[in-house]
């Protein structure tokens, strides 16, 4: 029995499993303030839903920033992963004690870009070092695992961030746990994690290694679909759970699901992800990048058709309906990750991996830049058939983005032949 239970874990590097544990206790410390701080910037601190966007949006320009800084740091035997992923950890912290601070509109900005800085350097650095510890073999799973710690960290830290709002605590103490947990990350990585790559005396580097990876037609046909389904991911975290606040009906007792629901539902969309999370990028192993990720845009197009059927009330039983929807969008987030990060270090020479992952992660910095001023300004009209038609047209979004996966598939066929 034990022998079934341990084949279902992928047999890793030790030093992915180090990383994987410092991810999750970072994630949960996120998972305190990432769906609720939304809703408290909103409804206690009084800014109006587009500021709030605009500001959780500001973080994604220092965000390029931090990607594009990541990248050059990550492919540099100056820097290299592991002081990248230091300078990160040691950033994010500081963007936590100024939201902990936070009253008005300017110091939230200044939180969120801080934060995007950090952030920005960090995805590129972790990837990277994640590529080099695996076989391109082990590299979906390797990924998969390393998302899974993020998903259980956040589901971790979204329970305990209900339970503690629940208690009564300030919600800004929450961002001060946010920033020790980013403490404890930068003491992990410092003690337990040595540099994963063995860099050449000589390589390319600096603008040389950008230039490479922008001419790369395929690459750059990838980030088109890319930076769409991180918008949606940006709706998930930032608008949806103001419009479950706000605009969804629950029966004859009014407008909007409580804290305590909403904070139940996301709990379960990020249990269900970890839980599906090795499943899924085990079963999608067998097919194509590019059509797992067609897979995970066909779900993203489902899931978003039913939160705009939860908005609309047309069952009775919206928060059922609304389980739904976020366990569909769970797979479809779980589907995304893995692949499109692998098919990135796919393209990409080992050299030049922080650049092309920095790419990758530039996407993000994008869609978290286009998506919360979007998802704001939908969800401030006065048209409540604009409010939740904006769930409908995303849904109908994705033909945009399995169009250009069938293209991009059409050029690595090429490609190989």
């Amino acid at each position: 029995m034990n022998n079934f239970w341990f084949s279902f874990i992928p047999k890793l590097n030790n030093k992915i499993w180090l990383l994987t544990f410092g991810r999750l206790l970072s994630q949960i410390g996120s998972g305190f303030t990432l769906f609720y701080a939304p809703i408290f910037f909103v409804n206690e601190v009084g800014l109006s839903a587009t500021s709030v966007g605009i500001a959780l949006g500001s973080g994604s320009i220092s965000g390029i920033v931090g990607r594009f800084l990541g990248g050059w740091f990550t492919d540099s035997p100056a820097w290299g992963r592991r002081k990248t992923l230091l300078l990160s950890a040691a950033i994010s912290a500081i963007a936590d004690v100024a939201l902990f601070f936070t009253h008005d509109l300017q110091t939230l900005i200044l939180g969120n870009l801080l934060m995007g800085l950090g952030i920005g350097l960090y995805w590129p650095a972790t990837e990277a070092a994640v590529a080099d510890l695996s076989t391109p073999e082990q590299r979906n799973e390797a990924f998969a695992v390393t998302r899974l710690a993020d998903s259980m960290g956040l589901s971790i830290g979204v329970v305990w961030g209900g339970a503690i709002i629940a208690s009564g605590t300030d919600f800004r103490w929450l961002f001060f746990i946010d920033g020790i947990s980013f403490v404890v990350f930068f003491g992990l990585v410092y003690v337990a994690i040595a540099e994963t790559y063995q860099f050449k005396e000589h390589q390319n580097s600096g603008y040389r290694g950008w230039l490479i990876a922008l001419r790369d037609r395929r690459l750059m046909v990838f980030l088109l679909v890319n930076i769409i389904i991180t918008l949606y991911i940006a709706q998930l975290q930032s608008s949806l759970p103001l419009y479950f606040s706000n605009f969804v009906p629950r029966g004859d007792s009014g407008i909007g699901f409580s804290p305590r629901i909403i904070s139940i539902i996301f709990s379960w969309h990020i249990i269900f992800a970890a839980i599906t999370q090795l499943p899924v990028a085990r079963y999608l192993n067998r097919f194509s990048r590019p059509r797992a990720l067609i897979f995970s845009l066909l779900l993203w197009s489902m899931g978003f058709s039913l939160i705009w059927v939860t908005g609309k009330g047309i069952f009775n039983e919206a928060i059922a309906v609304a389980f739904v929807a976020l366990s569909i969008l769970a797979l479809a987030m779980v589907a995304y990750t893995p692949a499109a990060s692998a098919l990135v270090v796919d393209l990409s020479p080992p050299e030049l991996r922080g650049v092309y992952l920095s790419l990758n992660s530039q996407c993000w910095a994008i869609g978290y830049l286009i998506g919360p001023p979007l998802g704001g300004l939908a969800l401030d009209q006065d048209s409540l058939v604009f409010v939740h038609g904006f769930w409908l047209m995303l849904a109908v979004s994705v033909i945009v983005g399995i169009v250009i996966l069938l293209y991009l598939e059409s050029l690595l066929t090429s490609t190989t032949m």
